[in-house]
């Protein structure tokens, strides 16, 4: 495979109604991608880059469960994930191969239970949701805490960044004073007997509506009703469509990315902690300078000034 299709942007979608077709796959990942490529300051630094992958079958069973270990019932890689020590998000800094979150300017607040909310959205078989995943609990864990969570899942096998390993929000918890998180896995990474992927969570009247909402881009060719995973909205402040490249994440086991998280130098922690950075700063402003340690740490500074630039 080449560097330039694996660094290609191929975001798969589905729509919240019935899975759809194959040939629906394709126009739709057409149409992700030329959004991604129009998106400034959001794209990867890769440009003028036209890659078509065809969808065959699109396949793969999650991996077993994994037993949960620790506290909240957390996996061991998990516990690593969400240990990352803060000397080690601020070694990374907030790396060029990382895309800056899109600014949302004169939005109503997103709230849920009077606190502000980040709404997750997507799917277990979606390579570029592994990649969110890991960011969302690095940077979450510094205002709250998880619960169940474990499970490895990868995701299919028949697409771009195929069998990435990662873990599923279906069926977790997070609580915390200053935020909530509102997380929801559309699809498995099973097929069903239709053969489209078997459904997970329903959308909320809060995740649908912040979806419907900020999931759009005539640009991207999207159609009403359409919308592509994983989209993150942080507070209706910021929204983020994919936070990096997978690219680092091929090949390695769940314990051996937790592994790489905490090593400044790794592909790994660059691209997850890099992502979390952001994150961590947007979280920062809708939460409050001193909601978090991590919050008085350069990087969240100079992450906000980009991000409102």
């Amino acid at each position: 495979m080449s560097e330039l299709r694996r660094m290609a942007q191929d975001l798969l979608d589905r729509p919240l109604v019935d899975p759809p077709s194959t040939a629906d796959l394709r126009r739709r990942s057409r149409a992700r991608r030329s959004r991604n490529a129009l998106g400034g300051g959001t794209a990867l630094v890769v440009t003028a880059l036209v890659v078509t992958i065809l969808v065959t079958t699109l396949s793969g069973p999650s991996a077993p469960p994994t037993a949960l270990l620790g506290p909240n019932k957390l996996a061991s890689f998990i516990q690593a994930g969400v240990s990352v020590p803060d000397s080690v998000l601020e070694a990374v800094g907030l790396p060029s191969l990382v895309n800056v979150p899109e600014a949302l300017s004169g939005r109503p607040a997103l709230t849920d239970a009077g606190k502000p909310a980040v709404v997750y959205i997507g799917a277990e078989y979606c390579p570029y949701c592994a990649v969110d995943r890991w960011a969302l609990a690095v940077a979450l864990s510094r205002f709250g805490s998880f619960s169940n969570l474990g499970q490895v899942i990868s995701s299919a096998t028949d697409v771009v960044f195929p069998g990435l390993q990662s873990w599923t929000f279906h069926g977790s918890s997070y609580s915390g004073p200053y935020l909530t998180f509102d997380p929801a896995e559309i699809y498995s990474a099973t097929q069903g007997p239709s053969g489209g992927f078997t459904p997970l969570d329903t959308l909320s009247p809060l995740q649908r509506q912040t979806m419907d909402t900020y999931d759009v881009s005539p640009l991207g060719g999207l159609q009403p009703g359409e919308h592509g995973y994983p989209f993150i909205d942080v507070g209706n402040r910021f929204v983020i469509n994919t936070t990096a490249s997978p690219t680092p994440l091929e090949g390695l086991t769940a314990n051996q990315i937790a592994a790489d998280l905490s090593d400044p130098s790794s592909l790994v922690a660059q691209t997850i902690d890099g992502s979390a950075n952001y994150l961590i700063a947007a979280l920062c402003q809708i939460t409050g300078v001193n909601a978090a340690p991590i919050c008085s740490s350069t990087f969240v500074a100079q992450a906000q000034a980009r991000m409102a630039s």
